[in-house]
């Protein structure tokens, strides 16, 4: 996924080192850069790093070994994850204040407008933090609440997911030699709004409850069919050009949320459907009509639970293969979020089979998701402190948007993509 203003796939505007001449108007004095030129430089891609905080909230709310202190834990990543999605709101509006054309350029950018995908995805995580953490302390009116919440972000998602490829499909011309599955984050709203209604169902009046279950699945298989197709546009450049540069290839964990997520949809929306669907719904009246939901939902969710795990061991030795080469970039968060989304699928399935063993191997993932959220973490902190990130000839394709050069030929990005490709090999 690294940057690249012209044709081309690989999404991470905040990497590569190489610079232009509109930076070189404005170098940085003593190691040091104005915030406000600082705070120009944030882009899009920020937002996987919510939706990493979210999403290890979201895991420890369905831990299924409980200790002293887990529901606080996840109470304190929630907070993290609203306080980090305020600031990163704030200063992209700030961006946009300061630079009033970006915000539609940024919307169409070959590399940047992809992660609009993540700022939503935040914004459901957020919603299913309210939902587990906010309407067990809180009155009916918050249970009101996320049904008008959960209809708006249906609504918003879906003109998201359309208006986004339209735009992306009609303006630029990108390469399959390039594909990234960070080319799936216009729709991964979709991807999590399954497990947010089974979520909310619970609490919902049965004739709301239901209605939101069918609104989860049928986003969610709208996600699941456009995944599906980037899938085989990804695999297809795995096959037929270069695995991505090194400190891209973290980026490539993507591919495990759509499998993930959806796997651990099917089950938490069958085993509500269970508890509020009539038994005689659609009118079936020799079984109950949830128990066929759920007894069709879980096989799927195991049918679709390796392939998650497939792309994650597919990533990981393609990792360790050239970890030494590797330096921060955003994409970085791509540890956690779709991660995050097997390790929950894990403990679903491990729920729904009664199995003790598959849930303790849901608990050791989320204990490894704790350590990399750390040291991703930490490494964004060194990386912001070191001017990194968000300093001129570090966040290419930056300045494409904010100054309008965007073009659709730079052979310099191919150039620096072919050298690290060959320290690579």
């Amino acid at each position: 996924m690294s940057s690249r203003p012209a044709s081309g796939g690989n999404a991470d505007v905040e990497a590569g080192p190489a610079s232009n001449s509109k930076e070189e108007k404005h170098p940085v004095r003593h190691g040091l850069l104005p915030v406000g030129q600082r705070v120009m430089r944030l882009t899009w891609s920020w937002f996987p790093c919510t939706m990493s905080t979210g999403a290890m909230s979201s895991l420890f709310s369905q831990q299924p070994f409980k200790f002293d202190g887990i529901v606080t834990i996840g109470k304190i990543f929630f907070i993290v994850d609203l306080v980090l999605f305020v600031l990163f709101t704030a200063m992209i509006i700030a961006r946009f204040c300061m630079k009033p054309n970006a915000i539609t350029r940024s919307l169409h950018h070959p590399t940047e407008s992809f992660f609009f995908g993540a700022f939503w995805v935040s914004v459901a995580l957020i919603l299913y933090g309210m939902q587990v953490y906010g309407v067990p302390s809180c009155g009916p009116w918050l249970v009101k609440a996320m049904e008008v919440l959960f209809w708006m972000y249906v609504a918003l998602e879906t003109l998201v997911a359309i208006f986004q490829y339209h735009v992306i499909f009609d303006v630029e011309n990108l390469l399959v030699s390039e594909a990234m599955p960070a080319w799936i984050l216009p729709a991964y709203p979709y991807l999590v709004t399954g497990p947010l209604a089974s979520a909310i169902a619970k609490t919902q009046p049965p004739g709301s409850a239901l209605r939101i279950l069918i609104a989860g699945i049928t986003c969610q298989g709208a996600g699941w069919a456009i995944a599906f197709i980037i899938y085989t546009i990804f695999l297809t450049r795995l096959m037929n050009s270069n695995m991505p540069a090194p400190s891209s290839k973290p980026g490539m964990y993507i591919s495990v949320g759509p499998t993930g997520y959806t796997a651990a949809a099917l089950v938490t929306l069958g085993t509500q459907a269970q508890k509020v669907v009539p038994p005689n719904y659609l009118s079936i009246t020799s079984v109950p009509t949830g128990d066929i939901w759920k007894a069709f939902s879980v096989p799927c969710a195991i049918f679709l639970w390796l392939i998650a795990f497939w792309f994650c061991g597919l990533t990981t030795v393609s990792i360790l293969r050239t970890v030494r080469h590797m330096s921060f970039s955003l994409q970085w968060w791509a540890f956690i979020f779709p991660n995050a989304g097997l390790a929950i699928a894990t403990i679903q399935i491990g729920n729904a089979l009664d199995s003790d063993g598959i849930r303790g191997v849901g608990s050791a993932l989320t204990v490894i998701l704790v350590a990399l959220w750390l040291m991703v973490a930490g490494a964004h902190l060194k990386a912001v402190w070191s001017h990194q990130v968000l300093s001129p000839g570090k966040d290419e394709g930056v300045d494409d948007v904010n100054n309008h050069t965007h073009n659709h030929s730079h052979p310099g990005h191919h150039d620096h993509h072919v050298n690290e490709k060959q320290r690579e090999d």
